[in-house]
């Protein structure tokens, strides 16, 4: 005899719950910390919100605005583009006319790895995530003992993160993963990765012995961010096996792989690097050679414009702030911090752009007759190598420390560096700071596809 009353939980009225306020704020600032740029994640926060204040009927129609919302929005066509664009990128072809269309490629079923240091790792993790039995090898058994613990320190953390779900990863098995300091053991395997330090005399000496030891069908790849392959694949007896595969810092975690063809890189090496990245679940772009190739072409006169920026007057911080505030994971100097001052440094230096072999006479500001900074060179002549080192563009806790501050001593050099120069210090608002560091990336863009070194806008996107 008691009244059935509604049924439906839409009926039922919103329970008031303590403390909601304060929940809800705390919750945004997370989500705007975590989705720094995007707008997707505030809307759905916004969603949740109205369930909890409103009524049932007003609620879903507040969800249908915002969805409204986010439907045309320029984020959501970008992301449409993205997805379409790493489809895309599948359908690869060269300036000389190979195609994916025509090449097939060949089975990895063993791969090595040359070289422990932060990318050859990180390259070694992704391979036995992928289940692909790895030889990896280093110089002596000081840095092998080394690289072995850093490597076997990732695979725990992956396989924490794996357990979770319904893969294991068996990495103590010798058969899937063996560590040596001898090239004899890389007899039988399919695909090399070279990943030791930029240097091209190191590396062709790696190759020619790779091409003496290898059997003559297996793959010879580099990990180089920026040195010529073809005069790589010069050192070796089968240049047409020889590919770049240049993967992005850190290796197991960055989906983005760029594999480059040089002058006589087969079609089935081309192949066979795209089957690899598909099964690390990288996204792989074929691109030409060049130096620097796509990624780190276009990241220098990003970076350049960025140290032109703190010369005028900026600061790290702020520079990397506008860049964060529009979408980007990192600024330029954090960055260049997480990776390494010592990188640029040595690269410079071996272009003959800072260091003992510059004539003497060289103004400080200009090389081979463009505007040359020299602020990154003189950090790393401090010691300022960045996260390793504790200092760089910012100051850390400790060596090898995350947390990036704005560092006093840092700004008080750049006020004597622009004196000593003679450069007046101006106020530069946002806006600058945003077009200069993102139309120098764009148009290096264009220029890269005007060259042809990418087949397609996606490629370069």
């Amino acid at each position: 005899g008691q009244p059935l009353g509604p049924h439906r939980l839409s009926m039922k009225p919103v329970p008031k719950l303590p403390n909601m306020e304060a929940f809800l704020s705390e919750a945004l600032v997370k989500v705007k910390k975590q989705a720094r740029g995007f707008l997707a994640p505030e809307v759905c926060f916004q969603a949740v919100r109205a369930a909890a204040e409103q009524s049932f009927a007003d609620g879903v129609q507040k969800e249908q605005e915002l969805f409204n919302v986010l439907l045309t929005s320029g984020q959501a066509q970008a992301l449409q583009y993205a997805f379409f664009a790493e489809r895309a990128v599948q359908k690869w072809t060269t300036s000389s006319g190979a195609s994916w269309e025509s090449a097939s490629p060949q089975p990895i079923h063993k791969a090595a790895v040359i070289g422990l240091g932060t990318m050859g790792r990180g390259i070694v993790t992704s391979l036995v995530k992928a289940n692909i039995p790895v030889v990896a090898l280093e110089q002596n058994l000081e840095y092998l003992n080394t690289g072995r613990k850093a490597v076997m320190l990732l695979l725990e953390r992956e396989a924490t993160k794996m357990e979770q779900g319904t893969q294991t990863l068996d990495f103590h098995n010798p058969a899937r993963l063996q560590f040596t300091v001898g090239f004899d053991v890389l007899r039988d395997v399919d695909l090399v990765i070279e990943a030791v330090f930029e240097n091209m005399v190191l590396k062709k000496e790696i190759f020619h012995k790779l091409s003496r030891i290898c059997k003559p069908e297996a793959f010879l790849c580099t990990n180089t961010s920026a040195l010529n392959i073809d005069e790589i694949a010069s050192a070796t007896s089968r240049p047409q096996q020889v590919v770049g595969t240049h993967f992005f810092s850190p290796a197991h975690v960055m989906r983005l792989l760029e594999i480059i063809y040089g002058h006589h890189t087969s079609p089935t090496a081309i192949a066979t690097a795209m089957q690899l990245a598909k099964a690390l679940k990288k996204v792989g772009v074929v691109v030409g050679n060049c130096f620097g190739f796509v990624g780190n072409r276009m990241m220098f006169p990003y970076l350049q414009q960025a140290v032109f920026l703190l010369e005028e007057g900026s600061r790290p911080e702020a520079v990397d702030q506008v860049v964060e505030d529009f979408g980007f994971k990192i600024g330029p100097f954090r960055m260049s911090d997480l990776a390494g001052l010592d990188v640029g440094w040595r690269s410079r230096k071996d272009q003959g752009l800072t260091g003992p072999s510059l004539p003497p006479g060289t103004p400080a500001r200009q090389r081979h007759g463009h505007r040359y900074s020299p602020l990154p060179d003189l950090l790393c002549e401090n010691g300022r190598l960045g996260q390793k080192t504790g200092k760089g563009w910012y100051q850390y806790e400790k060596a090898w420390g995350r947390t990036a501050k704005p560092d006093p001593w840092l700004h008080d050099f750049l006020a004597q560096y622009r004196d000593t120069h003679h450069i007046k210090t101006r106020f530069i608002d946002q806006e600058e700071i945003l077009e200069r560091c993102l139309f120098s990336l764009i148009n290096e863009g264009f220029a890269i596809l005007a060259e042809g070194i990418a087949s397609g806008p996606e490629h370069l996107d």
